[in-house]
């Protein structure tokens, strides 16, 4: 019986090139989503190590444990249980909150201006918008405090920080208005041509096109506010039935002695609410986010 042998298939430079192409395509996607795992676990341990420990006993907590022998479930009540807890929590939803609504609302229109509006000086009017972005707040701390605390009395509150809120910030006019850049202006002329004045087509054309602009400057204040710790301190350190909840957290620690574990379980449960609203209102942040560079 006479073996035949085979002679293997050889690839022409065509099927060279095509198997060369999936040989890089496949390494480069392993590449790029080893990346992505290892940037996704730079983010994710240190959360992870927060929620460990909030659930440990007060002699495990910051231990080499990385597990808890006993899952304390009941650090969270006795969070809840610290006196003035629940009223950090009303207070940063009234910051938050209110301070939210007032920027959206006092922003918008002085965004719809400069985007459509032609007028002498809307240039130099831009140009301070975005001076008062660069400006510290540290720098005028000093006159704002003065003027809220000795003139108006108002220290030992959050209005300090509220009140301001309700003649617009200069971030969210400016993301705003580079959103309205990508409104094509044919829609607000057909709605001055139906008879619409510049309110009703702000509120009835503008507004609804908008949303996702204006879901991101939302979120963005509302996590600004949320955070805020130097505010809080300036204006409602002396009264804590003033405090945030970020100004509330530095209770937590003792002048000799801290519960790690206490403290970790208020950090939970002081992130969860900022990491619940990103992760319902996220697709409207980043289009409105992406969408805001697309004209200038």
């Amino acid at each position: 019986m006479t073996q035949v042998l085979e002679k293997p298939v050889q690839l022409g430079p065509v099927g060279e090139a095509v198997r060369t192409a999936r040989r890089r395509a496949l390494l480069e996607w392993i590449a790029v989503h080893a990346l992505g795992v290892a940037v996704a676990l730079f983010f994710t341990l240190p959360f992870v190590f927060v929620v460990l420990t909030s659930l440990m006993s007060d002699q495990q907590a910051l231990t080499r444990d990385l597990v808890p022998d006993t899952w304390q479930w009941d650090n969270y009540r006795r969070v809840f249980d610290t006196p003035g807890f629940l009223t950090w929590w009303r207070n940063t939803l009234l910051y938050a909150g209110l301070g939210t609504v007032l920027t959206v609302v006092s922003s918008l229109p002085v965004a719809y201006a400069l985007a459509k509006f032609r007028f002498r000086g809307r240039n130099l009017s831009l140009m301070l918008v975005i001076a008062m972005m660069m400006l510290p707040p540290q720098v005028v701390i000093i006159p704002m405090y003065l003027f809220w605390a000795k003139q108006l009395d108002l220290s030992g509150t959050l209005w300090p920080l509220i009140i301001p809120m309700a003649f617009g910030d200069a971030f969210s006019i400016f993301l705003l208005r580079q959103f309205l850049l990508t409104i094509p202006n044919e829609y607000l002329d057909a709605a001055r041509v139906d008879g619409c004045g510049e309110f009703r087509t702000l509120m009835r054309v503008v507004v609804p096109m908008a949303r996702p602009g204006i879901a991101a400057v939302a979120l963005f204040q509302f996590f600004y506010a949320w955070n805020d710790y130097f505010g809080p301190q300036i204006y409602a350190s002396e009264n804590a039935g003033a405090w945030t909840l970020s100004y509330g957290l530095e209770s937590f620690k003792g002048a000799h002695h801290t519960d790690w574990n206490l403290t970790m379980a208020a950090t939970v449960l002081v992130m969860a609410p900022v990491i619940v609203v990103f992760f319902f209102a996220q697709k409207a942040f980043v289009e409105g986010v992406t969408l805001t560079g697309v004209k200038g």
